[in-house]
């Protein structure tokens, strides 16, 4: 395969807005990795998309396991040298709505931020390497409007009264994140970008949102594709920017 082709590689993808995702990156032209846990779900998700003519490979990564990080980056860097794309994409949701903040159990909050948090940071620190191998790559977190304190003081804001605090803090920082690293590197040609996919209706909406998945894919795939006048250590929804 050409290294001249791009590589992106979109974590927690076997369905919902990662597989999307892929699907949509794949229809740009790049050779896309699915990322997902399951060996068996993850080839299944990847040959769909094969089968609509797209060059997707699976990948097998469990995002909060160290060693199958490791095993997902070095056979990225057997396979290809190099990552041009990575969109953090993997995230839970495990707190009981109907439970005020002060009664969510701290298990919750513990398996909440080693997915949404630890986990993005531990990936993307692993496959940084082969992210400054690629001439100018991307790097995407998934974020929510959730995330965003200005909203939730905002008692005029559609979250206001939204509050799941685990989800809520981990997008927070998982922002946090965002911003720290676009610091560290903005003097190279790596851009770094957190985006909110919108209110989707998934499984993890539980079929609820007010809008589609692939609409839900866009935000994610805009950032990944940015050229060199793109934003970096931003928080946006399709384009537009929203309050950290």
């Amino acid at each position: 395969m050409s290294t001249d082709q791009k590589i992106a590689l979109v974590t927690g993808a076997t369905r919902g807005i990662g597989l999307e995702t892929v699907r949509q990156l794949a229809q740009a032209n790049i050779v896309t990795l699915l990322a997902g846990r399951d060996a068996t779900r993850t080839k299944a998700a990847a040959d769909s998309l094969k089968a609509e003519g797209l060059t997707v490979e699976p990948i097998v990564l469990d995002v909060t396991r160290p060693d199958s990080i490791e095993h997902a980056v070095a056979e990225v860097q057997s396979r290809f040298g190099k990552l041009d794309i990575l969109v953090n994409n993997a995230g839970i949701m495990v707190e009981d709505p109907s439970k005020p903040p002060s009664q969510q159990s701290l298990k919750a909050w513990r398996e909440t931020f080693d997915t949404n948090l630890f986990a993005v940071v531990e990936v993307t620190n692993a496959f940084l390497p082969l992210l400054r191998k690629a001439p100018a790559a991307r790097i995407v977190n998934v974020s929510s409007q959730l995330g965003s304190f200005g909203l939730h003081v905002d008692p005029a804001s559609a979250i206001y009264n939204f509050k799941i605090p685990a989800y809520n803090a981990s997008k927070s920082a998982l922002n946090a994140w965002t911003i720290h690293l676009a610091y560290e590197l903005r003097d190279t040609p790596i851009k770094v970008n957190a985006i909110h996919p919108g209110y989707v209706k998934t499984e993890m909406n539980g079929g609820h949102g007010e809008i589609d998945i692939p609409t839900g894919a866009k935000s994610s795939v805009g950032m990944a594709l940015i050229d060199a006048d793109g934003p970096t250590g931003s928080f946006t929804y399709l384009g537009k920017t929203l309050p950290w």
